[in-house]
């Protein structure tokens, strides 16, 4: 059977850093507030361009780092919530930009999910032995669809994007080797942006009230990701006969700190073999899992033969778990 292998990964961040003294400056919050509840320092916005530029340079990174040109690309898949437009996709702007002429793709919507349903959706195209280069790319401009003047949304949200090369892996047992998702849209009401779309149309109205941001019941929210992360996490593990010495990195999605911290008691993981760079960026949504994978790499923290749990859940409600066997 071919197996999936993650062969280069790469991150962009944009310049501009929005700290918490900024939000301090017109809200009613504090840095401690916002630390102690979120994790969350600082976050990068991007000033001008969208969702397709940030993904674009993240793939440049990619590419570069394995040595190949965009032509050799066979297939993009974008997982994003902030397209540059309904269409045509944000992955035909990124093929043209980027300049991969040889390559079909799509985009694919899940949320803070997004990029873990990406992955396995490209894991099986290399499966099926038709394609053997896939671009997986994670990208949100959330600073698109984010109230600065919500205090407890403002906060949260930044901008970024991260890719993956999928690659068939050379030597058995190693790549992507594992994925569970999971939907649930009985969540809708907790966490949306329900103007734009089909069911509500631009008008003066949605615009006026605000129906173009996201939108978030953070209590209602953080219960079911707590429990939806750490069981996917555990059921990925028991799955492939993994116990807590076997996993060098729990890989989770960067919402919360909480939450991560959470997921990796349940694991029975000490802190220090999790990813976590969300002081750093805040929630990027579907670029935190990739973003994490390429700086953990790039650093030398990320070695091959690695055993990673990725783990996310989001909007819908969507919720992942993915098991990889680091092989570069």
């Amino acid at each position: 059977m071919i197996t999936a292998a993650i062969t280069a990964v790469g991150h962009y961040a944009p310049d501009k850093v929005l700290d918490n003294k900024y939000f301090e400056s017109y809200l009613d919050t504090t840095d401690e507030w916002i630390v102690t509840r979120t994790g969350i320092r600082e976050r990068r916005i991007l000033e001008e361009g969208a969702t397709s530029d940030l993904a674009v340079e993240a793939a440049r990174r990619t590419l570069d780092q394995r040595g190949i040109g965009p032509e050799d690309i066979d297939l993009i898949i974008i997982a994003t919530v902030t397209p540059d437009m309904f269409f045509p996709s944000t992955a035909a702007l990124v093929q043209h930009k980027l300049g991969a002429k040889n390559a079909w793709g799509f985009d694919l919507s899940g949320a803070c999910s997004g990029f873990l349903y990406a992955l396995t959706t490209g894991m099986q195209f290399i499966e099926s032995g038709r394609y053997r280069r896939v671009l997986v790319i994670g990208a949100d401009k959330m600073s698109a669809i984010t109230d600065y003047s919500d205090r407890n949304i403002a906060i949260l949200f930044g901008d970024g994007g991260a890719a993956v090369l999928l690659e068939p892996s050379e030597e058995e047992g190693y790549g992507v080797l594992d994925a569970i998702n999971f939907l649930d849209g009985s969540g809708m009401e907790a966490l949306h942006m329900k103007g734009g779309g089909s069911w509500n149309p631009p008008t003066h109205e949605t615009v006026d009230n605000k129906m173009h941001y996201i939108y978030q019941d953070g209590r209602a929210v953080f219960k079911v990701a707590v429990v939806g992360m750490a069981d996917v996490s555990l059921e990925i593990m028991r799955r492939n006969n993994l116990t807590s010495e076997d996993v060098a990195y729990l890989v989770p999605h960067q919402a919360n700190m909480r939450i991560i911290q959470s997921t990796a008691d349940r694991m029975g993981l000490p802190m220090e073999r999790v990813m976590v760079n969300i002081d750093r960026y805040g929630n990027t949504t579907a670029a935190t899992i990739p973003s994490c994978l390429a700086e953990y790499y790039g650093d030398g923290r990320l070695k091959r033969g690695d055993n990673l749990v990725l783990a996310a859940f989001g909007a819908g409600y969507t919720w992942g778990g993915t098991y990889v066997r680091w092989s570069i």
